[in-house]
């Protein structure tokens, strides 16, 4: 419904996580808050497996026995940030961690301190804290304490992303946020060097059966857009016959909020910006379309790390595919197995060309046959149990399993024997994987997985773009190319730059998506209260 008075302090475009958050900041500061959303709400975040990575001392941390520090969690996010964000503003971000994880705690949000024991890219429902990124791989257990900082919602599967979002938008609601859904924002209003407003398009005379149609299955729609973009495409929403009635309509506020989402999902920005991961299957929602960058492109916003995607090869669960190889199309270590996935996809993108293997032997195999069900999610199971049953190559050789997999037999064969080499006599991995991790590969019949980045029904690899706008540290605000801020604009989650657009560790989205919201929510409204006094 069309609000009756079209003047608030704060519009928000976008209601994911990020908007969610700026949404409930700007409200308990007293601000009058209208989010408008193309969809019905959720973005990526009600996607998501809902991990917060948070860090720096929280009280699941300290249950468990880790005695995490802000220092410490900065010592190690330095190495993944690498100057996406400067060094105040991560500091800023490690020092109010457990300070928003409580906040999240406050609006609705429930987590667990059950550790998980074993490396995983997601936890089963039995645990809900767990080393989500790198933190004990090499070089990172160099230069920080290594302490599990990945925090899961508890819900059951993958609920854990839409338990936390409803919370959070039951808390918004609670707070007197309006929220206007079916609604495509166009052009961010400009007066006197300012925001003066946001333009929109929204619909209208929705049919009511229509409307509960489209929200019943927009649901399906985008979970099948992350597994099966190609059914995704045809899901039968009725969001063609709603839009047919449409008007226009002109929201005054000195202040706008762009949480958007990034632009996975455009595939001409892609190819434009980052060529090389043209071949992940796009993560989010089909929202994730650039919009929200160039709403503040459009009045000259400046944007950085478009060049950034992350690009999901995990090669656990289950743990033993750790204990094998991943090697390129040489036949060279691609680098140590134990990194978080996205981090081996990337040197495996911009350093062997997106092509590499994971070799085993036959006991590293059984191990990990034997570990499937109990350490596996059921997407994870699926996508497993395709690859130990069809999606592999087997030969009695390591000459005669790499003619199969077209990777050089003599390169092969001279990596095998440097890993074999050093595990057996006890010395150091020549790539720096965990001692308890290198096992000799000595045991026909071999094992190769292709675990390349390309297109596939059965074995894809989800990404999602980590760049965005330019935004000044402290405020949120959207930078211009002289790096000066553009008032009353501001940028949060996926949408902007923030702790994550250099590289990726599962939770640090939505956890840059609290940061990001806060701050922005939090500035905005403050910049209202100031604007309206100064008008009195």
């Amino acid at each position: 419904m069309v609000p009756d008075d079209n003047t608030f302090d704060v519009v928000i475009v976008g209601f994911g996580g990020a908007g969610a958050c700026a949404a409930i900041a700007a409200a308990e500061r007293g601000a009058r808050v209208l989010v408008v959303d193309r969809s019905v709400g959720g973005g990526a975040t009600a996607l998501s497996g809902g991990v917060v990575y948070s860090g720096g001392g929280t009280r699941y941390q300290r249950a468990v026995g880790f005695d995490d520090t802000p220092d410490n969690m900065f010592n190690y996010l330095r190495q993944e940030v690498d100057g996406a964000v400067d060094d105040q503003t991560l500091r800023t971000f490690c020092d109010v961690s457990v300070q928003q994880l409580s906040w999240l705690e406050r609006h609705g949000a429930r987590f667990a301190g059950s550790l998980c024991d074993y490396k995983t890219s997601f936890p089963t429902d039995r645990h809900h804290l767990y080393f989500s990124g790198n933190e004990r791989a090499y070089p990172y257990r160099l230069s920080a304490t290594p302490a599990p900082r990945g925090h899961r919602q508890v819900a059951k599967g993958m609920g854990s992303g839409r338990a936390l979002y409803r919370a959070l938008r039951r808390s918004a609601e609670g707070l007197g946020v309006q929220f206007l859904p079916l609604t495509h924002a166009e052009e961010v209003v400009m007066a006197g060097g300012r925001v003066a407003g946001l333009r929109c398009r929204t619909v209208i005379d929705v049919n009511p059966l229509l409307l509960q149609h489209y929200w019943r299955t927009t649901r399906t729609r985008d979970k099948l857009t992350n597994w099966a973009p190609t059914v995704a495409r045809a899901f039968p929403t009725g969001a063609a016959r709603l839009w047919r009635r449409t008007t226009d309509l002109l929201l005054g506020a000195p202040n706008v909020i762009l949480a958007a989402g990034g632009f996975a999902f455009n595939r001409d920005m892609l190819l434009r910006y980052a060529p090389f991961f043209a071949g992940i299957t796009p993560l989010g929602t089909q929202a994730d379309d650039g919009s929200g960058i160039m709403l503040g492109t459009g009045v000259g916003g400046a944007t950085g790390h478009l060049d950034r995607v992350v690009a999901w090869r995990h090669l656990c669960p289950p743990a033993a595919m750790l204990e094998g190889i991943a090697v390129g199309l040489s036949g060279e270590r691609i680098a140590n197995e134990d990194l978080y996935g996205a981090t081996l996809a990337d040197i495996m993108v911009r350093k062997f060309g997106g092509h590499g293997f994971l070799i085993l032997d036959a006991e590293t195999w059984k191990r990990a046959r034997a570990q499937l069900a109990n350490e596996t999610s059921p997407l994870q199971r699926i996508q497993m149990s395709f690859v130990i049953t069809a999606g592999h190559r087997k030969a009695d050789t390591l000459s005669e399993l790499a003619a199969q997999l077209g990777i050089s037999p003599s390169g092969l064969a001279a990596t095998v024997a440097a890993y074999n080499g050093a595990a057996e006599a006890g010395r150091e991995d020549p790539a720096h994987k965990a001692p308890t991790l290198c096992r000799p590969l000595r045991c026909g019949p071999y094992y190769g997985i292709d675990i390349s980045v390309r297109p596939s029904l059965a074995y894809f690899v989800p990404g999602m773009t980590l760049g965005g706008l330019r935004v000044d540290g402290p405020s949120g605000q959207v930078l211009d190319e002289a790096r000066s801020p553009i008032r009353g604009l501001y940028a949060a989650g996926r949408t902007a730059v923030g702790v994550c657009s250099n590289s990726y560790v599962t939770g640090l989205a939505l956890a840059d998506c609290v940061f990001s919201g806060i701050r922005a929510g939090e500035h905005a409204a403050i910049s209202s209260r100031i604007s309206a006094k100064r008008l009195t």
